[in-house]
């Protein structure tokens, strides 16, 4: 347990350093892209440089959310505010959501009033802006936890938007320049949009999936149930709940049937081994109540959907 502390320590450190490395670099860059999106007139770079501002708003955003979820439990937040990282992956996926809906209607519009574009200028600032994408994403990847993480996972999709979004604005400078065609600015934003779109629908339905308490994607209830069940001196179990707490931090509770004259020293053994079989099955926060089957509570409707395996 001491290690496993430690490795979350380590990484909560590191996503941390990540991210402030990364606000700082896509904030700089946002404001080379705005002046060169009102420069060239390209929609599809100043989409892509208001998505950075939403990625230089979301990278503040997780930053403080680790800040604050690093701080420790009291009476009135008993598991401390390790929840603010998933509340801070809901706003980031929103954003996204909310962003995508803008560029497109931006498009439409830009359809309907077509302007010149400076394609040289657009090409020059898209490929820049590629580069810087790609070296975020790369220090995010390397250095941080994007996979389990909901939070970093939130602000590293935001970025790998930003990078389509500047492969975007490159194609569509390069049919503006060599065919006329201006109508592929507009395009170019829609697409990148609905690619946006689908990231801030997985971030966000992910993150809404941990605020009601849904079991954990790592987790298998079958495979709980059934290392419960197998443990020495259990005879039953229901009240069986699992979810998480935040990223890489779930938890479960359950009521364990065991025999009414065992012993207290029977009694720990059991919860030890359970704790201990739990723990390669994702579960790191166990909390189990014993009871004898004569005084037993009754089942939740959880167990009463889900077959018991002997």
């Amino acid at each position: 347990m001491v290690e496993q502390h430690e490795h979350s320590h380590h990484a909560h450190n590191a996503n941390k350093k990540t991210l402030m490395l990364s606000l700082i670099i896509i904030a700089s860059f946002m404001l080379v892209e705005v002046v060169g999106g009102i420069l060239t007139n390209s929609l599809a770079l100043l989409a892509d440089a208001g998505h950075m501002l939403s990625d230089s708003l979301s990278l503040f955003i997780a930053l403080m959310a680790f800040t604050f979820s690093g701080k420790v439990a009291d009476y009135s937040k008993t598991y401390g505010y390790k929840r603010f990282e998933i509340l801070a992956a809901v706003i980031n996926g929103a954003t996204l959501i909310l962003i995508s809906f803008f560029i497109m209607y931006k498009a439409i519009d830009r359809f309907q009033h077509p302007v010149d574009i400076a394609s040289k200028g657009m090409m020059i600032i898209a490929f820049i802006g590629l580069f810087v994408n790609v070296l975020v994403a790369w220090i995010m990847y390397r250095q941080a936890d994007v996979k389990e993480n909901l939070n970093m996972r939130a602000a590293y999709l935001h970025v790998m938007s930003d990078m389509l979004g500047s492969v975007g604005a490159i194609v569509a400078a390069f049919f503006i320049m060599f065919f006329g065609w201006y109508w592929a600015d507009p395009v170019a934003s829609i697409l990148v949009a609905i690619l946006v779109l689908r990231s801030g629908y997985l971030v966000t339905k992910s993150s809404v999936h941990v605020l009601m308490e849904g079991t954990p994607d790592n987790v298998k209830v079958e495979t709980i149930i059934q290392s419960i069940l197998n443990t020495e001196g259990v005879k039953d179990l229901h009240d069986l709940h699992v979810w998480t707490i935040t990223s890489g931090l779930n938890a479960l509770t359950c009521h364990v049937i065991v025999d009414e004259e065992m012993t207290v020293g029977a009694s720990e053994k059991i919860i030890q081994d359970i704790g201990a079989n739990l723990l390669p099955l994702n579960v790191h926060h166990i909390t189990i109540q014993l009871e004898s089957s004569t005084h037993q509570h009754d089942d939740s409707v959880l167990c009463k959907i889900m077959p018991r395996i002997r």
